[in-house]
């Protein structure tokens, strides 16, 4: 039977033991200084503020509900960093943002994996295109300046553009979190990004795990990683394959740097921490640099069928990426001075002095996406992408040895 009175002791004392005053509990768990006194005169919490108490005074539910900690002597998960009661708390909460409309989603939050309905009358001979991916350095900022959902947005938005640029259409996505201590608010505002991107990007989020390892990841710090699973029929695969000499090679506009060279990034702004309010085209240099990675999905589905070869450029620039879908004995050239660089890319090569070939292949300059196309189709292409996005061309294809060459200097202003 419960001791009410050595329940309300045992919290205040944890409650002294942390330096804090009964307003200063009120205030973390959002509730009245009445509450947080009614609970040290003998009233218990309710089951959910039970959970974030524990959680608030480094403490187990079963603890507070005894008045007593546990012996020293006896070695505890909750005691090497891991609180199961309040973890599986805070996942019960995180269902919501797991339902979903898709009928192929065969069970909910729960179960040990996730069903999902692979039966596709639709499409002959299907085939599935599987990809994983994570947001890099760049989630080290997001945390450090507070754009936990954004980064999801990234996340998932570059998974979504490496199989769409096959063709696929996205299905269901997976996600990672791995953490140091698990905060709740944080890891609810990811899984919130994760979702949303998700329905935005027309897939569904089915499921995926939360990991807290406090002795492998220091407090504070978060490691997302998500992984996709999408369907083309094998006949509709986009490789590259279909690309022809004269084929015209098209520029689809990134909004920045999308998800790569942030590790060159904040090298610059350790060395000049003015640049993280430095102005560029009227918005501060970190607003510039956290804007989500542009989504291309919905641009290039209706396209798919027309076009040669698609590139995602990412890591590595426009040669480290275009050279992927470029066949045997031809050659993408490109005319760099008809690049649109976008400012931020100026600004960056500017302040921090750096040459134009590390510029190419270390950032995507304004080229976030590459289309191949046939003479005939291109401005067929260029006019539906260019109802979403900019939308040019920048070269040819060509007879060659070496698959990506590039005429001329970009004009970085």
């Amino acid at each position: 039977m419960l001791d009410n009175k050595k329940i309300a002791d045992f919290i205040a004392g944890k409650r002294r033991e942390a330096g804090m005053t009964q307003a200063e509990v009120a205030e973390k768990l959002q509730v009245s200084f009445q509450a947080v006194s009614k609970w040290e005169n003998g009233t218990l919490p309710n089951v959910e503020m039970l959970v974030e108490l524990a959680g608030l005074l480094h403490v187990s539910v079963d603890e507070i509900l005894a008045g007593q900690e546990k012996s020293a002597e006896n070695f505890s998960y909750r005691k090497a960093g891991v609180d199961v009661s309040y973890t599986d708390a805070m996942k019960k909460e995180m269902a919501e943002y797991l339902k979903t409309e898709d009928v192929r989603v065969l069970n909910g939050f729960g179960p040990f994996a996730s069903l999902y309905d692979i039966h596709f009358p639709e499409t002959a001979d299907p085939v599935l295109v599987l990809k994983a991916e994570e947001p890099g350095s760049k989630q080290k900022l997001a945390m450090e300046y507070g754009y936990c959902e954004s980064i999801c947005h990234d996340m998932i938005n570059h998974l979504v553009n490496d199989i769409a640029v096959m063709g696929a259409k996205p299905l269901a996505v997976l996600d990672t979190i791995v953490c140091g201590n698990a905060e709740k608010e944080t890891i609810k505002s990811f899984v919130r990004g994760i979702s949303e991107a998700c329905r935005e990007n027309e897939c569904a989020l089915v499921g995926g795990e939360t990991s807290v390892q406090p002795q492998v990841v220091e407090k504070g710090v978060y490691i997302l990683t998500s992984s996709i699973a999408g369907i083309i029929s094998k006949k509709a695969v986009i490789d590259g394959s279909a690309i022809c000499e004269g084929d015209a090679v098209l520029a689809v506009a990134s909004n920045g740097l999308h998800t790569n060279g942030y590790s060159l990034v904040r090298m610059l702004m350790d060395r000049m921490p003015q640049m993280k309010l430095d102005k560029v085209a009227g918005e501060t240099f970190i607003e510039q640099i956290m804007k989500p990675h542009t989504p291309y999905y919905k641009a290039i589905q209706k396209i798919s069928d027309k076009v040669s070869g698609m590139a995602h450029i990412t890591g590595g620039g426009i040669e480290g990426n275009l050279c992927r879908i470029i066949p045997d004995g031809m050659c993408a050239e490109i005319e760099l001075p008809q690049i649109r660089v976008l400012p931020v890319f100026s600004y960056m090569k500017r302040m921090g002095n750096i040459e134009d070939e590390e510029m190419l292949s270390t950032f995507n300059c304004g080229v976030g996406l590459i289309i191949v196309v046939s003479q005939e189709k291109k401005e067929e292409v260029m006019q539906s992408v260019g109802a979403c996005h900019d939308c040019y061309e920048i070269g040819k294809i060509t007879a060659g040895q070496k698959k990506v060459t590039f005429r001329g200097k970009m004009k970085f202003v």
